[in-house]
């Protein structure tokens, strides 16, 4: 088999182009490096006391607003399309403004990754991958890192008795690595 005139015909010019062409534009889309590489970030958050979650609030008198950063809603986040653990926790600042911090934040890192509030229900599983996109949402900003201590500005009019959950979310590839249900504390 003589191989001598293969690459002088135009047609595998062609075939080769394309595949080169594919090729980048595969690399481009999956990021597969981020599979294996980390981002950590070590934002200060706030001193806030420990608190517990709970499902609803005391009917006890109401006591006057805080002096300084207090806890709001929290939760723990649940694993969806890649293992993902760590706190939510949206702190009412003594202003009267909001944010979302990420507490100890481990998941994986991946293209296009957001941070969403949502009013859709975190879900178990694979049924609770693909949902945050079907209701109502506000994206906060890109995730900052995949691993660590991190904060987000709310902004303000945002209704947070409507978007109870947070969600790590590919926005390319429209998928949740993971979840999180914020309770009222």
């Amino acid at each position: 088999m003589c191989t001598d005139g293969v690459f002088r015909k135009p047609v595998i010019w062609v075939v080769v182009a394309v595949l080169a062409v594919g090729a980048v534009f595969g690399l481009y889309w999956f990021q597969p490096w981020k599979l294996v590489t980390d981002q950590e970030v070590d934002e200060a958050l706030s001193s806030v006391p420990a608190v517990a979650p709970t499902e609803s609030q005391s009917t006890g008198s109401q006591s006057a607003a805080p002096d300084g950063p207090t806890v709001v809603r929290q939760g723990t986040f649940i694993t969806h399309e890649h293992q993902t653990t760590g706190t939510a926790r949206i702190i009412r600042n003594a202003d009267g403004s909001h944010r979302l911090e990420l507490v100890a934040l481990d998941t994986s890192n991946g293209p296009d990754l957001r941070v969403w509030l949502s009013d859709q229900p975190v879900k178990e599983g694979t049924a609770g991958w693909r949902v945050f996109d079907d209701g109502q949402w506000v994206e906060l900003g890109r995730l900052k890192g995949n691993k660590g201590d991190q904060a987000y500005a709310i902004p303000a009019g945002t209704d947070l008795d409507r978007l109870g959950s947070v969600s790590i979310w590919c926005k390319r590839f429209a998928v949740s690595f993971g979840a999180s249900t914020l309770v009222r504390v």
